[in-house]
């Protein structure tokens, strides 16, 4: 069959960076090959420098950001561990299950769908939480917590941030807003194709893990001994090809520079908004919380939502997400992330969709 070439704008993948794509064309090198495990080493001190952080324990986990999610619940979190987490969201309620398997009492701090978290709120919900958990981006509203402020006043409690829509595209700082576990998802900010989680852990945290995770593949005592040069003992096979274009992808975005890359996704996410309004859309993250990467929009009055979104698909090749949850029908999510964060994709984005639209 062709291959079918596609502009992804929805909450999902994004379209890579040319140096990841090429990255993955490669010849495979073996999981124990040294030129691979020189490319593993480097790639954990790049995942560093995007993360803004010294964690030894940096690295990157096989599988999508959900892996990442369940890594860090299965490491910290053990029966009768009490963990206050956020919830404004899709991936707020999927901490939430996640955390419930591990036999944790989940104490929620919510706020409506498409509102940031309260700091305070989410702060008070518990006085001695072992672990409070949130989604700094949260990807099916648009949204943005306030992480920093979260880890601010968090006392004696270990600081846990997803970052799947977050890391590459708006400042992310572990170290200095004092998040001791992270993770994020290659296919976003990142522009790489998805299939790894981006991790990190800090030594606090570490210390404080359960003594035998329910996982053996996420133990992250056993994957931190493979990712490390100088305890680096056998694991698991690790996805070769995906790990030499993660490698690739973070090259491109700290060739540009950290600042640069926020910068642009900043001013092209709100060109993308500000085309949105024009049009006669309504944005629908609260003013002031929303992200540059993602923007939700209201299907407006009359539009079929598979209608508008097949359209764009098969007339233009464009991809945009359906809403999530309780708003599946009621809006649309659209990614302006990664290598896609640049004025021709918003330029042509607002015009196909201006067309379907009849605007």
């Amino acid at each position: 069959m062709p291959i079918v070439e596609r502009l992804l704008l929805g909450p999902g993948p994004s379209n890579p960076y040319p140096e990841a794509t090429e990255a993955l064309g490669r010849p495979l090198l073996g999981h124990l090959d040294p030129e691979f495990l020189r490319i593993l080493d480097e790639t954990c001190d790049r995942l560093r420098s995007v993360w803004q952080t010294a964690n030894p324990l940096t690295l990157p986990v096989s599988g999508t950001g959900s892996a990442g999610m369940e890594a860090a619940f299965v490491n910290l979190v053990g029966p009768g561990d009490v963990v206050v987490i956020g919830v404004n969201g899709l991936f707020g309620e999927r901490m939430c299950d996640v955390a419930a398997r591990c036999g944790a009492e989940v104490v929620r701090a919510e706020a409506p769908w498409g509102q940031p978290l309260e700091p305070a709120a989410v702060l008070a919900a518990h006085p001695s939480p072992k672990l409070i958990a949130l989604v700094h981006a949260e990807t099916s509203t648009g949204v943005r917590n306030d992480v920093e402020a979260v880890a601010a006043g968090k006392g004696d409690a270990l600081v846990l941030a997803d970052c799947v829509t977050s890391l590459g595209g708006i400042p992310v700082d572990i170290d200095g807003w004092g998040v001791d576990v992270a993770y994020s998802g290659t296919q976003k900010c990142i522009g790489v194709a998805p299939g790894l989680a981006p991790f990190t852990m800090s030594p606090r945290a570490f210390e404080r893990r359960v003594p035998k995770p329910q996982s053996w593949y996420l133990d992250l005592g056993m994957i931190g001994d493979y990712t490390s040069s100088t305890t680096r003992k056998y694991h698991h096979t690790a996805p070769v090809a995906m790990v030499a274009s993660l490698h690739a992808g973070l090259g491109a975005v700290l060739e540009e520079g950290l600042d640069a890359v926020w910068a642009r996704h900043e001013a092209n996410g709100r060109a993308l908004q500000d085309g949105l309004e024009k049009l006669g859309l309504e944005l629908w993250a609260a003013a002031g919380h929303r992200l540059p990467e993602l923007t939700t929009v209201k299907i407006p009055d009359g539009a079929d939502d598979v209608t508008v979104r097949r359209a764009l698909l098969e007339d233009y090749g464009i991809e945009i997400g359906a809403g999530a949850g309780a708003f599946a029908g009621k809006v649309w999510r659209i990614g302006c992330m990664g290598h896609n964060a640049r004025p021709q994709t918003v330029t042509l984005l607002l015009a196909a969709l201006a067309e379907v639209l009849g605007r």
